[in-house]
């Protein structure tokens, strides 16, 4: 009898794991098994061993990696640098903090389509909001496409990304920032610790495993970001927004080249599964550190 009671709480789990099979792990191993072969739109697929792989490095993929990471690297990194600079403002005694916490949900609020739409017409040559404003305070002599050349299209798809990722991010440390202690900062205050003093060796050592954390997250959505990129640029022009993900989808969905798409989708989820062990470690040097010094 025991040991059926014992048996009861995994029964429970076993609709979840074949729900997590079905639409989780089938398609992964479908994935894989793809990869392996020339599946296109024409009948008969077949095996084609690592060729796939070898193509992709062949090609110019190894660009479409560097652009990727460098494109995730200064996203991640300028919405963790302003979501710190906003928890921290959002988190000092300011008049009417409140009201300013509401107004940094729109962006993440905002449904991403529509975001990214109000974003193309700013950028827009002819009749945006930016090169209209560049023009009247003589930045500009004349209309300028941000979207039509390749510095300035990359710039701006960066631009959107950290404009839709830096409000969760920014309240995610603001939540962060509300857990360290008050008895911390009263104690060193009346030392005659000053602000930035305080910020660099009490609230930064006790967020940074939210810090991290939440670097890891924003490190995936942006790697993996399609919406933001498809709808300004499409990859282009002449390829110089074309992500991992990007490219998978032109290669699998535009160019029917289904057993290419797959290989490139795992060498997504390799370069995935390499953050992840990053984190991991990272993490686990943070605490140990953080325990070293309690």
């Amino acid at each position: 009898m025991k040991r059926k009671l014992d048996a009861f709480p995994y029964l429970l789990l076993i609709p979840a794991l074949v729900l997590t099979a079905i639409i989780v792990a089938w398609p992964l191993i479908e994935t894989f098994r793809l990869s392996f072969t020339n599946a296109s739109l024409r009948p008969g697929e077949k095996y084609v061993g690592f060729e796939n792989y070898v193509e992709i490095f062949e090609d110019d993929f190894w660009e479409v990696i560097a652009r990727t990471f460098v494109w995730m690297f200064i996203g991640v990194s300028l919405k963790i640098i302003m979501g710190l600079i906003g928890a921290t403002l959002l988190n000092a005694a300011l008049p009417g903090k409140a009201l300013f916490r509401l107004l940094v949900m729109p962006p993440w609020i905002v449904p991403v389509a529509i975001g990214v739409f109000m974003w193309t017409w700013l950028y827009n040559g002819q009749f945006g909001m930016i090169s209209g404003v560049a023009q009247h305070i003589g930045l500009l002599s004349g209309p300028f496409e941000f979207l039509a050349y390749k510095q300035s299209s990359f710039i701006a798809t960066i631009v959107t990304d950290v404009w839709v990722g830096t409000p969760l991010v920014t309240l995610y440390m603001l939540a962060a920032m509300q857990s360290v202690p008050r008895e911390l900062y009263e104690s060193a205050w009346t030392d005659g610790a000053g602000r930035l003093y305080r910020f660099r060796r009490i609230t930064l050592p006790l967020i940074t495993p939210a810090i991290l954390t939440m670097a890891l997250l924003s490190a995936i959505w942006t790697f993996n970001s399609f919406e933001i990129i498809w709808i300004l640029t499409e990859g282009g022009p002449r390829g110089a927004t074309t992500t991992m993900i990007i490219d998978t989808y032109k290669t699998a969905i535009s160019r029917f080249k289904f057993g290419e798409g797959a290989a490139r989708a795992v060498m997504i989820l390799i370069s995935m599964s390499i953050f992840m062990v990053i984190y991991v470690i990272m993490m686990a040097r943070t605490a140990r550190k953080l325990g070293a010094q309690a």
